[in-house]
């Protein structure tokens, strides 16, 4: 298991990776976008920013459980190609719940095997690195 230092400095070099890989560069190849398997560089957010379910389902994933939805803790597909693309099964999702909603609602937390983690409020549409 890695250490909240350690999991700090994976998620800022996997930020910085995509930074990179999506091409930070002027001149000529400025404006040009990512091929669509290629994600964009990923905005960041702090656990304090995020929206107490979100916390709270950290606090749950980080503790083993017990998590409230049967999906909690299963594969996530990563089809939209918004996260670095790795072998199957290397991402799972978690529900936040939001208040309100009857469903499981649109906020999720997905998390990979390295300890990275991941926001999204808009059901896999955007993401944010989660900093730690």
């Amino acid at each position: 298991m890695l250490n909240r230092s350690s999991r700090l400095l994976l998620v800022l070099l996997s930020a910085l990776a995509a930074l990179l890989l999506t091409g930070c560069q002027g001149g000529a190849g400025a404006g040009h976008r990512p091929a669509a398997s290629t994600p964009a560089a990923l905005a960041t957010v702090r656990t304090f920013d995020l929206p107490r379910e979100a916390r709270e389902t950290l606090r749950r994933i980080d503790g083993g459980g017990p998590f409230p939805y049967r999906k909690d803790g299963s594969a996530f597909g990563n089809i939209e190609g918004m996260l670095p693309e790795r072998e199957r099964g290397y991402y799972r999702e978690y529900t936040v719940p939001t208040p309100g909603e009857r469903d499981r609602g649109a906020r999720r937390i997905v998390t990979g095997r390295e300890g990275e983690v991941y926001y999204t409020d808009d059901h896999y549409q955007t993401f944010r690195v989660v900093l730690r």
